[in-house]
């Protein structure tokens, strides 16, 4: 736990002074909350009991302006321990998510989307609520427990021996309770990444859920680890709940003996200080510090049960940010692209290390720059595995793949990157703006690159359809446009880019044949120099590709022209005689 609070306290940073500043200020309300019970005993036994008033008003004004002093400290302590808890919460929040935004695909699924957001919010939250308390009440419990302790034993030595009983039995059954909860805890959170799951599955495919009418079921998948969750809790909380029943005891028991023993020393000693006597103002003063000594240790329990809370929290927080990525920029990296082509030698891929088959196996392609290349092939042929080792989504296993007759392994990432662009099987659109959507291809993008852009992508007529024509509010998800918009809206924006490279996976499969037939001319007068690789269902989006490449279970088949295809590899006529019997291929 120390390791991994030390590594988490470097996204401290800017609020490391308020840090300091909340254990700093505490001493000076400590101060004033111990020394005034032992003011509160001159003011009963020369005041009160001596019916001096002037000793009364003194000590009486005293009190006040201590009370004032803890007042301010206090404030100002705690005012400091929400700045540096706050911040800290959020440093730790942007230091997550920057990891998140460097990690490569394979870094992504070690981790699921929903373990990654319970992460950035319910263990940052666990780990903000611990900081604060550590930094003010564990800064001040302690204080307050030594300082209790030390005037005790200077009122009556032999009555303060009851503290030193009480306390190490305390904390046996602190200890005790650590031992027990921490391993609940861990399950708690490990569930919630279940439950995040389900949400976010359930809210993202909430029109199939309707459309089958599934509610009931999805109600009781969340239900049941909903439930789950309860019973974790419960068999923690159980067990943490024993703890104050304790410390009240300890309270209680304290406060009993001190009433006891100290009503006898006042008898026996007629009321006079010193030589093992006592007055009443001391025996007050001493009620007032088992009552601080007590709280102090509940306050320390209390902060003990939350450092139990966060303990696992920390722990999920540091495998984010420890995580590497396995895709990273060599020394001296390669800072151009010269051209499109592109090399696939000897190229064997799996997405795990332990997997018994390789995804893809053996493949050897050479493309040249310019050229437009089709790739056909059924549901898990790996056609989209292929095309993400261009611009390094992922890296290869065995072999190598060149760009511009440099491996991909050499370029830095973003010039890669910038220069291979990629319009994903899901089409994705962010909240905002046609145009703030359009610009993640340009940031500086100019209104006329915005339209020449959608032009090209048959998206424009629709746009100038719409009201607000480029300025068009566009839902998280692009979930008020049609697929065959979303699709359109996305290749716009990788055209944007002016790639060197343009990677089509199966992205005009929602528009229908003409439009793809429009689109693919388009790409065919306006971007001769950029190659072009459209990976498709449908044999009419390929057809007048230079070459068509088939892959069938990892492996290339056949590369050819259509008329080749037609004539030598059977997967490519099976698919197209399919399609032209039932309608699908275009005349």
């Amino acid at each position: 736990m120390r390791k991994n609070l030390m590594f988490l306290m470097k996204s401290l940073r800017e609020y490391k002074r308020p840090s300091i500043l909340a254990p700093v200020t505490i001493i000076g309300e400590v101060v004033m909350e111990v020394a005034i019970p032992y003011v509160m005993a001159i003011l009963i036994d020369r005041g009160i009991e001596a019916g001096n008033m002037s000793v009364i008003v003194r000590i009486g004004i005293a009190l006040l302006v201590m009370a004032f002093v803890s007042l301010f400290f206090g404030a100002l302590s705690g005012r400091c321990a929400a700045v540096a808890s706050a911040g800290f919460a959020k440093n730790l929040r942007q230091d997550m998510y920057y990891k998140v935004q460097n990690y490569s695909f394979s870094n992504i699924d070690r981790f699921s989307t929903a373990s990654i957001i319970t992460r950035l919010t319910t263990d940052v939250t666990n780990v903000q609520n611990a900081y604060q308390m550590a930094i003010r009440t564990l800064a001040r419990s302690p204080i307050m427990l030594i300082a209790a302790l030390v005037l005790s034993f200077m009122i009556n030595a032999k009555l303060a021996l009851i503290f030193v009983v009480i306390i190490p039995i305390i904390l046996f059954a602190l200890l005790m309770l650590a031992t027990k909860v921490h391993p609940l805890f861990e399950k708690v959170f490990k569930t919630y990444d279940s439950l995040n799951e389900v949400t976010q599955e359930n809210l993202h495919g909430i029109r199939v859920v309707k459309s089958f009418r599934r509610e009931y079921f999805e109600i009781g998948k969340f239900n049941k680890i909903s439930d789950t969750i309860y019973q974790y809790f419960m068999k923690a909380e159980r067990t943490i709940v024993i703890n104050f029943p304790i410390m009240m005891l300890a309270i209680y028991g304290c406060i009993i003996a001190i009433a006891w023993f100290g009503a006898k020393t006042i008898i026996a000693s007629g009321g006079i200080a010193g030589a093992g006597g006592l007055t009443t103002g001391q025996l007050m003063s001493l009620f007032t510090y088992a009552l601080q000594i007590l709280m102090s240790l509940m306050l320390i329990s209390m902060v003990f049960v939350m450092f139990i809370i966060a303990r696992a929290s920390m722990e999920r927080m540091v495998e984010v940010l420890k995580e590497e990525s396995d895709i990273q920029n060599k020394e001296n990296p390669v800072m151009e692209v010269k051209d499109g082509s592109i090399r696939f030698s000897d190229v064997n891929f799996s997405y795990s290390e332990r997997a018994e088959k390789p995804v893809l196996d053996q493949i050897n392609l050479d493309i040249r720059s310019g050229e437009t290349i089709g790739i056909i092939g059924g549901t898990g042929s790996s056609k989209s595995s292929l095309v993400q080792l261009i611009p390094r989504l992922y890296d290869v296993s065995a072999g190598s793949v060149t760009v511009g007759g440099v491996d991909v392994r050499d370029y830095d990432l973003e010039t890669l990157r910038n220069d291979v662009a990629m319009v994903l099987q899901k089409n994705i659109l962010f909240s905002g703006t046609i145009k703030d959507n359009l610009r993640w291809g340009k940031e500086d993008a100019t209104d006329e690159e915005m339209v020449h852009a959608c032009q090209l992508a048959q998206a424009d007529d629709f746009i100038q359809g719409f009201p607000e024509k480029y300025d068009t509010w566009i839902e998280q998800g692009g979930t008020n446009v049609s697929g065959g918009q979303r699709q359109r809206l996305c290749i716009a924006r990788a055209l944007l880019k002016k790639p060197k490279i343009l990677i089509l996976d199966d992205s005009t499969s929602a528009v229908d044949t003409k439009t793809d037939a429009r689109i693919r001319q388009a790409f065919l007068e306006e971007i001769p120099d950029t190659t072009k690789i459209i990976i498709a269902q449908r044999i009419s989006s390929v057809k007048d590709a230079d070459r068509i490449v088939v892959l069938d279970d990892g492996k290339i088949t056949d590369v050819g022209t259509h008329e080749e295809l037609l004539e030598k590899s059977i997967i490519y006529r099976e698919v197209f005689e399919s399609q032209q019997n039932g309608g699908l291929q275009d005349e």
